[in-house]
């Protein structure tokens, strides 16, 4: 009986080879006929049969190079950065063809350069295309076209039974609030996830959603941090100066977030979510995973398997799935261009500048990077893996140029959709069962920048109330003669338009960085956290210039007298400590923005200067001081309220009436739900990933 299957399964691989070779055959037939460039017969003129046979040995020849040939060229190119193998899809195609058509016996086939790469992309397509359609009813099919990606090292552990427990698998949905989320599924944008949450005519349930709600760092390097090593301790922001180091640290340079996980996983004494046979995908952090793809932590690696653009080798190795994400990601970056070209001639407000590279950028994280981390998830779960976290990033990208609720963004959020019912589609065919969470790491918030409000940028703000050189036309702007004046007036000086202007001493200037519309001043000369008593003393007109603008909605400074205050417009301030019963400028925040704010303050490395901008509670829009029309990284309306869809099957994430509060807090409930599914996790030695990173 076994056996009888096997030629069962032999003889449908054989005729699915057949028929692509005789798609492909007619393709290269059609495709001579109109291309003008690409001929496969001699000059002279062949007969039919010559002319059908020629084609047939081309389309064959091709084949088995995209076979033997393609993952070599692959792995070479894997030496250049990710975005150059992307658009390099297309020439290694071409120059495949070009030599099947040179090695062809009949060595009539020609074809310009950059005929060849049409041809090839066309051909791949097809062939791509009408694999898909021969195996779609055949389920063992699907299952070893998908198997295929997984990892071979794990062929061994799938020759015997299944594992008994089911396996885990958590999809971050990068950026998308839980605001955002709810209309997406009303207006039926999304409906897988309708259909988990039970949502249309006799519709049952198989999730449950819960919003969350941020730390004040509202921003994946923070949420992320917490949500897999368990502590996002002394994140104060994306972005921040770390004074005993004279170092900028970004969560997404490689080396920053490399830093941030040996400093998670030296507080909490483990490695991370991850490190019971888990996969991390695409991620900024590893959660102690052993096997990981496009995680940022460990980019700067040297080892071949750990290689950060090695990840994309498993997907790329099949030129079909590389022709059809080069060609996706050309489609979008032409949707972009026309999309922005829309949006100046309709002039659209709030819009910011989408020119230069960030067609490609956007492409880049809307196609390629979705592309091949799906694709990594599906072969982590045909490989039967017990916990998987991976991020789609698409949505995030988008709205910050976008827009969170613009149509741009809505399209991305379709296609997420369209990912998330691939992975159930997977589930099916794995050799374990998988409970399916989905989660957002931030939500965004709307609103224009604070430069295009006001004319000129934080940073360019912060110079004027300390009396620094500014621009001309930051010095006519409104904002910035307030600035000045204030300045004079602290210095008692005589407000002149051509007096002379206060010069402090060049080892004042300040250090401004911004963080969606959360800003940090830092002076870098002065090797503690300065107090509001030392910063009046050099610059007595900075804190009431920033507190007292328009656009900024508090401000957070140590204090000696009080250890920390909250300045706001009109002469307020508050101790950290009072904010409970008072409130001031972060009433409008909600009630949770005290809670966020002292334990912001309590890090070793927040700013001298942490600056919050405005926020319109009724219309949920801040003002932020990157060029974003979407943002995130403070306090203030949706960026704060990502989501959490979880199985029924799974303990709730809260009793009822209780908030999730905080990624700490999120990842003690994810860890709950992994000790429900295998068990319960043995935290790795703290030292072994630290060597790893």
């Amino acid at each position: 009986m076994g056996d009888r299957r096997r030629w069962r399964r032999l003889g449908s691989a054989a005729w699915r080879i057949v028929a692509v070779w005789a798609v492909s055959t007619v393709t290269m037939l059609v495709l001579a006929g109109i291309l003008p460039d690409f001929q496969i017969q001699s000059d002279d003129g062949d007969s039919a049969t010559r002319i059908a046979v020629t084609a047939a040995l081309g389309a064959g020849a091709f084949g088995l190079l995209s076979a033997l040939v393609w993952p070599l060229l692959v792995r070479a190119f894997l030496l250049v950065p990710a975005l150059v193998l992307g658009l390099l899809v297309f020439f290694l195609n071409g120059s495949l063809l070009l030599v099947a058509l040179r090695i062809n016996p009949s060595g009539h086939g020609e074809a310009a350069p950059e005929t060849a790469v049409v041809v090839a992309a066309v051909m791949s397509a097809v062939a791509s295309a009408t694999g898909a359609a021969l195996a779609v009813r055949d389920d063992d099919a699907y299952r070893r076209r998908l198997y295929r990606l997984a990892d071979r090292r794990r062929t061994a552990e799938l020759t015997g039974p299944g594992p008994t427990s089911p396996g885990t698998v958590f999809l971050q949905l990068d950026g998308v609030g839980h605001d955002v989320l709810l209309d997406a599924v009303e207006r039926g944008l999304m409906p897988t996830v309708a259909a988990w949450l039970g949502k249309g005519e006799r519709a049952r349930p198989t999730h449950r959603l819960t919003p969350w709600r941020t730390d004040w760092s509202s921003q994946t390097g923070a949420s992320q941090l917490g949500i897999l090593h368990g502590s996002n301790h002394d994140v104060p922001a994306f972005r921040w100066y770390e004074k005993e180091s004279r170092e900028v640290m970004v969560c997404n340079r490689p080396a920053s977030a490399a830093e941030l996980q040996r400093r998670a996983i030296r507080r909490t004494g483990d490695s991370g979510l991850l490190t019971v046979d888990g996969a991390s995908r695409g991620n900024l952090f590893s959660g102690g995973a052993d096997q990981l793809a496009l995680v940022l932590s460990v980019a700067a690696r040297r080892g071949r398997e750990n290689r950060s653009r090695a990840g994309y080798f498993a997907y790329f190795s099949d030129p079909a799935n590389a022709v059809r994400t080069a060609m996706s990601f050309v489609a979008d970056v032409g949707r972009e261009m026309g999309e922005s070209i829309r949006a100046r001639l309709k002039k659209q407000r709030p819009r910011v500048k989408r020119g230069g590279l960030y067609p490609f950028i956007r492409a880049f994280a809307t196609v390629v990077e979705r592309d091949v981390v799906v694709t990594a998830v599906a072969g982590d779960m045909l490989a039967g893996r017990a916990a998987v976290y991976a991020d789609l990033v698409g949505y995030d990208e988008v709205a910050h140029h976008s827009g969170p609720r613009s149509r741009d963004a809505e399209k991305v959020l379709e296609r997420m959709d369209r990912s998330l019912a691939l992975i159930a589609k997977v589930a099916e065919h794995a050799p374990r069962m998988y409970r399916i969470v989905v989660l957002s790491d931030h939500g965004q918030s709307p609103g224009e920048t604070f430069r295009g409000r006001y004319g000129l940028a934080l940073g360019e703000l912060v110079r004027a109330g300390c009396g620094l050189p500014v621009p001309r036309k930051v010095r006519r702007t409104h904002s910035g003669a307030e600035a000045r004046a204030a300045v004079r007036a602290a210095l008692h000086r005589p407000v002149e338009e051509g007096g002379e202007q206060h010069r402090p001493a060049r080892r004042s200037e300040p250090v401004v960085l911004a963080s969606g519309n959360l800003g940090l001043v830092s002076f870098p000369d002065v090797s503690h956290r300065m107090t509001r008593e030392e910063i009046d003393e050099r610059h007595p007109a900075l804190l009431s210039t920033l507190a007292n603008h328009p656009g900024i909605g508090f401000v957070l400074v140590k204090s000696e007298k009080h250890g920390g205050l909250v300045l706001g417009a009109h002469g307020a301030e508050i101790p950290v400590d009072e904010l409970d019963e008072n409130p001031g400028p972060l009433a409008e925040f909600g009630p949770a923005a005290a809670a966020a704010v002292r334990r912001t303050h309590s890090f070793p490395h927040a700013a001298d200067v942490m600056v919050n901008s405005w926020y319109d509670p009724d219309e949920g829009e801040v003002l932020a001081f990157e060029e974003q029309i979407g943002s995130h990284g403070g306090l203030g309306g949706a960026q704060g309220e990502p989501f959490l869809i979880s199985p029924l099957s799974l303990s709730a994430p809260v009793e009822d009436g209780r908030e999730l509060v905080g990624a700490e807090q999120l990842h003690r409930v994810l860890r709950r739900w992994l000790r429900e599914s295998v068990g319960p996790q043995v935290p790795l030695e703290a030292h072994r990933d630290q060597r790893a990173a």
